[in-house]
């Protein structure tokens, strides 16, 4: 796990704080002119939705039960559930810890960027980042969702992504 620590415009963070900029880029010009609203599930304090809306003009919603975004985010301080999907465009789950499955579950429905940090996916199995990935990969397959993987060029290990798209 990275051990970098940083601020965004005045905002402490863990892990790379790079990330949230480098997210927003590639949801920036992947989905710009195609999708106006996002859910950012497990967003925490909600920079990558504060840059979605500022620099790419999406309509984006921190879904995140702790409810500690930075203010004028717009958020829920709920649980994410993949039933809240059809409200959304796109689906970010950026390290969405517990929310893991219902953010992968919500790709049998729309288009889903989500970049796991930690094992919520099998309580039975010890799954590291590539055993991880694996895993949600063999689901969607099973689902018959077509999906790549991408690595983010920040700070990793948790930098490796799986992006679906609806058939």
């Amino acid at each position: 796990m990275s051990k970098k620590q940083g601020k965004v415009r005045g905002h402490k963070f863990h892990g790379d704080p790079n990330r949230f900029q480098i997210l927003a880029d590639f949801i920036g010009s992947n989905y710009a002119g195609k999708i106006k609203r996002i859910a950012d599930v497990g967003g925490g304090q909600g920079m990558l939705s504060r840059i979605l809306s500022k620099k790419y003009n999406f309509e984006c919603e921190v879904i995140d039960p702790r409810g500690w975004t930075l203010v004028g985010v717009n958020s829920r301080p709920e649980e994410y559930s993949s039933e809240m999907s059809s409200f959304y465009d796109l689906i970010v789950g950026l390290h969405p810890d517990e929310a893991l499955k219902e953010v992968v579950n919500s790709a049998q429905s729309r288009p889903v960027v989500i970049i796991p940090c930690c094992n919520f996916w099998s309580r039975d199995e010890k799954l590291g980042r590539d055993l991880l990935l694996e895993r949600i990969g063999d689901y969607l397959r099973t689902k018959n969702i077509n999906y790549q993987k991408i690595i983010f060029d920040f700070e990793g290990p948790k930098n490796i992504g799986i992006v679906t798209e609806i058939n």
